[in-house]
């Protein structure tokens, strides 16, 4: 399925529209060389996990790989620490700070206030953060010179995951929740109903798409960003409903909604975000038709092996289905039993996306 992008290397959240300091956005992240020689031999690279910790199978596992990857053709040691709670954050950074790190990666926009805060007290540090354009007043500029916001415009590839959802859903029902109503979350949810939306109107079809409101930005959330019974709960409402295709968007939040389908014992699968979690949750790999894809892995490797050799770039990184950064994965296990012309539909909407003839926008997606 040509639409695939960068299957192991690929990983969905980013911020607000109004974020005009992204104009100038960067390319996708080039396949890094062998810069072990041209690293500082007291170069540290670091990472703090947001409360979803390193194992969540999504943007923190991602994102603790690039860096680790990094750190291993640099020939560094990297520190990392994970977060129990939301209260860790601000302490976890200025541990990091304490143990001489050169470049402090923050996974996800809680830490954003954290990072800031971090960032403009300590301006010999470099910083990254993770969807986040680190702009707490909302100027259109990055609140320190010393951080570098990587961030994904992912509506267009949940667009095209919505489009298959619609495309594959027998019921004619599908439907989506989220953890907390921010838009890396919500970004996700408009993309992918905006493609049921789009499926109905050049099929015919009736496609119901529930959990989410796209002209009112209401919808379905957990409040969290954990698995537990809030997920199993808006899962299990989605199923009741008579929806096939379901799309948790929030990183382990999704271990609940397998806990709900297969409770229910009906066929329904499961659209993954940020990894593709056929292959980071592989005992459940059969549960997934596809993933929404962010290139966190390979833009954070980027960034840490950029600071490694001394080429620390602050300019923010925006991931489009233009430069690789976002895309959707294969259909794995039902290459076989998915419309035999979706795949060639798919990729028509994603060269209609790049060439600007079918527009998807998302009042979450970031400016490029």
């Amino acid at each position: 399925m040509t639409i695939s992008i960068r299957k192991t290397g690929l990983g969905g959240l980013a911020m607000f529209g109004t974020v005009a300091m992204l104009a100038a956005c960067a390319q996708a992240p080039a396949v890094t060389e062998d810069t072990s020689s041209a690293a500082a031999s007291d170069f540290v690279p670091c990472m703090v996990s947001d409360a979803g910790g390193f194992d969540d199978k999504s943007f923190n596992q991602l994102g603790f790989e690039g860096l680790n990857e990094a750190a291993d053709t640099l020939g560094v040691t990297p520190i990392t620490v994970e977060s129990a709670t939301e209260t860790d954050y601000q302490s976890n950074v200025q541990n990091l700070v304490d143990q001489g790190c050169s470049l402090i990666v923050t996974v996800g926009f809680n830490l954003a206030a954290a990072t800031v805060e971090s960032a403009l007290a300590n301006p010999e540090v470099n910083y990254a953060i993770i969807d986040d354009t680190a702009d707490l007043d909302f100027n259109g500029e990055v609140d320190a010179p010393n951080i570098k916001p990587i961030v994904f415009d992912t509506a267009p590839a949940a667009f095209m995951a919505g489009y298959a959802a619609a495309g594959y859903s027998k019921t004619g029902v599908v439907g989506t929740y989220g953890g907390m109503q921010f838009p890396t979350v919500t970004i996700f949810m408009d993309g992918f109903v905006d493609g049921v939306a789009y499926y109905n109107e050049q099929n015919g079809t009736s496609v119901k798409a529930l959990g989410w409101d796209v002209a009112a930005q209401t919808g379905l959330f957990t409040g969290g960003f954990a698995a537990g019974v809030d997920s199993l709960n808006n899962a299990q409402g989605l199923i009741d409903q008579n929806a096939d295709v379901l799309l948790p968007v929030g990183g382990p939040i999704f271990l609940s909604a397998i806990e709900a389908i297969k409770s229910s014992s009906k066929d329904i699968v499961m659209v993954g975000v940020d990894a593709d979690l056929y292959d980071t949750d592989p005992t459940n790999g059969s549960m997934f038709l596809t993933s929404i894809l962010k290139g966190i892995k390979i833009s954070v490797s980027d960034v840490v092996s950029g600071a490694g050799g001394d080429s620390f770039d602050a300019t923010p990184y925006v991931g489009t289905l233009d430069n690789n950064g976002v895309g959707i994965a294969s259909f794995h296990d039902f290459e076989s039993t998915v419309p035999a012309t979706l795949a060639d539909e798919l990729d028509a909407i994603k060269a209609g996306i790049i060439d600007g003839s079918i527009a998807v926008e998302s009042p979450s997606s970031p400016k490029k």
